[in-house]
């Protein structure tokens, strides 16, 4: 037998080899390799459902995200990142734990690693997936003892929810600071605009010169009503009287009166120099439409300053937990049976592969 085995080593030796290895990684698997606790959570990402008036932020800040999904990867990518594994570092001692923990070929070697090196032996030990169909994160969370895995995955989740909420609060306030300024700018103009209005209504004893131009167009329109009256009862009374008629010179006289005040009235709302009151009236136009739109440019503001003011208490991320971190009672990893095999299917056929090239090679030099 031990003939037979030698020949076989000799004639084959890279099944020997993959024997050796085999057994070699399945005593790791089965002997050596230290169990691993996994703590496990599923959580959700859920915004307050607030109220909002017609007028949207959206309107004029622009609508923001991509919804919950997009929520959901910006949490993972933190729960993932250097800043993440800092903060557990500091609250739970992560480099004692999985230096002191686990074989030669799973625990972190070097408590003193540098971070980048830290930060790739973190991503060995937690998991993040997105399950984009229930829209949800699974975390999971490997270490040497149930306790530290159970406390590792609850800080996650706390330090995940806590960085949501700073991020929408920050972007919120951002939003209120920049129409509070603009406020202050707005509301500077209004009063700028209403006290012009005021001055310029003082300035001549008017109070809307556009009403007194269409209550003179009135008067004049009646006066020359009352002329054509008048230019006709003239030339009734000259078919049969004197031109020296006392009667025939008071309506004469009349309608003089008449044409000098239609005069007087017109020159008043328009003439070649001065203050006429088309003049006053399209100044006075000028500044109103001023100040209407400062008004209802403040107006917006403010509606837009109350409604941004709702959406930062939308803007709040709440972590929602579908499933609480697990507090592991057995380990689950290593997965030494699928390990093993998955080695040994690999390695058989590996080794089935350099027989048939030996063969190969063999019959090409015979």
């Amino acid at each position: 037998m031990q003939r037979s085995f030698r020949h076989f080593i000799k004639t084959s030796p890279h099944w020997a080899v993959a024997i050796v290895a085999i057994a070699l990684v399945s005593f790791y698997w089965f002997v050596w390799a230290e169990d691993r606790y996994v703590s496990r959570a599923t959580v959700v990402l859920e915004s307050p459902q607030v109220a909002t008036p017609e007028f949207s932020l959206s309107s004029i800040m622009g609508s923001g995200g991509g919804g919950n999904t997009h929520d959901l990867l910006l949490l993972r990518e933190h729960l993932l990142s250097v800043d993440m594994l800092r903060l557990l570092d500091e609250k739970l001692n992560l480099r004692e734990h999985y230096s002191e923990n686990g074989d030669i070929f799973a625990k972190l070697l070097n408590r003193d690693a540098p971070i980048e090196d830290l930060h790739q032996y973190y991503l060995r030990r937690v998991e993040v997936e997105l399950d984009e169909y229930a829209g949800v994160l699974n975390i999971h969370v490997q270490a040497y003892t149930p306790e530290f895995a159970h406390d590792m995955a609850t800080l996650l989740l706390e330090a995940g929810e806590d960085h949501m909420n700073e991020m929408g609060h920050r972007l919120a306030d951002e939003q209120v600071k920049f129409l509070e300024q603009q406020m202050v700018r707005l509301e500077e103009r209004f009063e700028e605009t209403r006290a012009k209005l005021l001055e310029f209504q003082n300035e001549y004893g008017l109070v809307s010169p556009t009403a007194t131009v269409e209550n003179i167009n009135q008067v004049v329109a009646t006066l020359e009503a009352d002329l054509a009256r008048l230019q006709a009862q003239r030339s009734a009374l000259a078919s049969f009287q004197s031109s020296q008629s006392s009667e025939l010179r008071q309506v004469e006289r009349n309608i003089t009166a008449l044409r000098d005040q239609i005069i007087e009235q017109r020159d008043r709302i328009a003439q070649a120099s001065g203050d006429s009151l088309n003049s006053v009236s399209a100044q006075y136009e000028t500044l109103e439409l001023q100040a209407q739109f400062a008004q209802e440019t403040y107006s917006s503001a403010l509606a837009a300053l109350e409604n941004t003011r709702l959406e930062a208490a939308r803007q709040l991320k709440q972590v929602s937990v579908l499933q609480s971190p697990l507090f592991p009672e057995y380990p689950t990893e290593p997965n030494r049976l699928y390990n093993s095999s998955v080695f040994a299917i690999i390695t058989i056929f590996l080794a089935f592969i350099f027989s048939m090239l030996l063969m190969i090679i063999k019959d090409h030099r015979d």
